[in-house]
């Protein structure tokens, strides 16, 4: 039976003590509520599924995602160290003074709302910045009942819709912009800002890929690049054209590089002495305003050198190969065809299928002599 004690405040303490059981307490504003709560409680004892829920109550979800960014997010990859950092904030921002335990589908369903009608340099936030928060939000949960014992029991993120991914990027660079572009990298005082956007453009490999290459990685014997920290975890070996193989020599052979630095594209060294990747976040956001090309990304070039592959007519197994891409869903929101180049392939099929039918035709049978 509970014990139910009016405190010197004016608030109403119960107290639980049952064999078997840890003894719990907690105080409310009432007598109703306290008398409520203990009933509650001392049947979940009775039928054996109480859960202890004053971690999930006492633990607010800023205190719960800075542990996760202690705990959790160093096991991953720095680039998503560095996303899952950003979207934290976010969380913090709009839910973080909410217990774990308070937080229900509805709170979080009125933020996923009020998030997507937030304005952002392209309009509003999309749709896919908002999934991959309540991405995270999920997962803090999934460990918190897993690992912390915190005694949440379910996730409330799964009883929410999420908002649809939408539809891939269509950004396709054309032959001035191309044109422009390599003649503005390749006259930058730094020369491995020219190479990279050059290989990015005719390997369709990731930023990340190309910073971090190490000299050890590249065969330029085979013509071939060795990767094995991908973004899906799946090492792949990566062919290479006669341009890639020209100006992977000219970054083996830059005259600057260190004798111990093992960077193809290296930058100055830290505080620490110690050489990390050359970064180019900086200048390729100047250089994009001074190109009047804003909405172009560093990554539209991964788009558009697997689209260019498609239009080559390799197939999708050698592009997925060479791109790295799991499934041929997720290739397929790479390879933008322009429909100019798809109105030329039909006209192609046309004139081929006219020339069958030309030759199909069957000359007259000659008729037997009388």
């Amino acid at each position: 039976m509970a014990t139910l004690v009016k405190t010197p405040s004016g608030t109403w303490k119960a107290l639980i003590r049952k064999n078997g059981w840890p003894t719990v307490a907690k105080t409310f504003r009432t007598k109703r509520d306290a008398e409520d709560w203990s009933r509650r409680t001392e049947e979940e004892m009775v039928r054996g599924v109480y859960i202890r829920r004053s971690g999930s109550e006492k633990m607010t979800l800023e205190a719960a995602l800075k542990r996760y960014l202690s705990d959790i997010t160093p096991t991953k990859k720095p680039t998503t160290q560095r996303g899952e950092t950003s979207k934290a904030k976010k969380l913090i921002e709009h839910l973080g003074k909410y217990s774990l335990a308070a937080l229900s589908a509805e709170i979080i369903a009125g933020y996923r709302d009020k998030r997507l009608n937030e304005p952002s340099r392209g309009g509003t936030i999309s749709n896919n910045t908002v999934r991959l928060e309540l991405a995270l939000l999920s997962h803090l949960y999934t460990v918190a009942i897993q690992e912390w014992g915190l005694g949440l029991t379910f996730n409330p993120v799964l009883n929410i819709r999420k908002p649809s991914p939408g539809d891939g990027r269509d950004r396709r660079l054309s032959p001035e912009e191309e044109r422009l572009l390599l003649a503005a990298v390749n006259r930058h005082s730094n020369p491995m800002l020219g190479w990279i956007v050059c290989i990015a453009l005719e390997t369709g490999m990731r930023s990340s890929e190309i910073s971090s290459l190490r000299r050890p990685q590249v065969d330029l014997a085979k013509r071939v690049i060795r990767l094995s920290d991908t973004k899906n975890d799946s090492s792949r070996t990566v062919p290479l054209s006669k341009r890639a193989t020209e100006v992977f020599k000219a970054a083996m052979d830059n005259p600057v590089r260190p004798i111990d630095c093992n960077l193809v594209f290296f930058g100055e060294p830290g505080k620490d002495g110690k050489r990390r990747p050359y970064t180019f976040t900086k200048i390729w956001g100047q250089l994009k305003k001074k190109l009047d090309l804003p909405d172009f990304r560093f990554h539209d070039l991964r788009h558009e050198a697997v689209s260019r592959l498609v239009e080559g007519g390799m197939s999708d197994q050698k592009v997925a190969a060479i791109s790295g891409h799991k499934s041929m869903q997720m290739l397929r929101r790479y390879t933008h065809l322009r429909a100019e180049d798809l109105v030329n392939e039909l006209d192609a099929l046309a004139r081929r299928r006219a020339g069958t039918k030309k030759g199909s035709k069957q000359a007259p049978l000659k008729q037997p002599d009388d």
